[in-house]
């Protein structure tokens, strides 16, 4: 696999809350990304607090995932369960974390099968023989709208709610988790982005960028690049990983 990962706090913000985790390990292809919210420092430690537990609860089970295949899934949906708990209780005990939460979207590879799991409106893409395909459904008010036909795409881009997300770790006790499973080929690429990216960068010009750009670090520093020059509104974080 070939790697690559960028984050930046933006224009406008005046702290990154976004967090990610990419492995550097063979034996652990596991890769997180997540975008926090809430009062000031608290979605930075929703985020990153998140991602330590969903990290920790993989790496205890990496040898039996090594065993059964069809067990991956289930650990993923426990993992981000766990985080969820966890993050709920700080934000009840500590008043500075109040009503903090986090988007979460991760994969972790095994076999030739990239195996995600979603919460929240972060994104996981593929590229693959040209073609940009979003593999995860948005948790959020403007997509659900979308999908039901209520708004057009023109509408979308500028409703006054299209931040406002229904699916988050930690704002609830019970959470609902997306698990998406895609078989892998040689040359396909993987693109996990929080919403920095997103609202700012249309996705036929992703597109051109991860084909533009044969090294994955420079084309995920370059689509960063666009997010600020296009206003830098939220956070940006991308990472990518091409099978090889």
């Amino acid at each position: 696999m070939h790697i690559g990962s960028s984050t930046d706090i933006g224009k406008h913000r005046e702290i990154n809350q976004d967090s990610y985790f990419v492995s550097e390990e063979q034996e652990l292809p596991l890769f997180i990304i997540a975008d926090g919210m809430g009062g000031h420092k608290a979605g930075e430690v929703a985020s990153k607090m998140a991602i330590d537990i969903i990290k920790e609860m993989i790496l205890e089970n990496a040898e039996d995932i090594k065993l059964e295949e069809n067990i991956i899934a289930e650990i993923i949906r426990e993992a981000i369960k766990s985080a969820n708990v966890k993050v709920y209780e700080v934000s009840k005990e500590k008043e500075e974390f109040s009503g903090m939460g986090t988007t979460i979207t991760m994969t972790y590879i095994l076999d030739n099968k990239a195996f995600i799991g979603q919460v929240g409106d972060s994104r996981a893409y593929l590229l693959r023989d040209n073609e940009l395909i979003q593999l995860t459904k948005d948790h959020s008010l403007v997509a659900e709208l979308l999908r039901n036909g209520s708004i057009t795409e023109e509408e979308a881009e500028c409703h006054p709610q299209r931040n406002l997300i229904t699916r988050a770790v930690g704002t609830d006790e019970g959470i609902d988790i997306d698990i998406v499973t895609e078989k892998l080929y040689e040359g396909d690429l993987i693109l996990l982005c929080t919403d920095g990216l997103t609202n700012m960068v249309d996705d036929n010009v992703i597109k051109e960028v991860l084909l533009k750009r044969k090294d994955i670090q420079t084309a995920c520093d370059e689509l960063v690049n666009l997010a600020n020059n296009n206003g830098g509104y939220d956070n940006i974080t991308v990472v990518a990983v091409k099978i090889v």
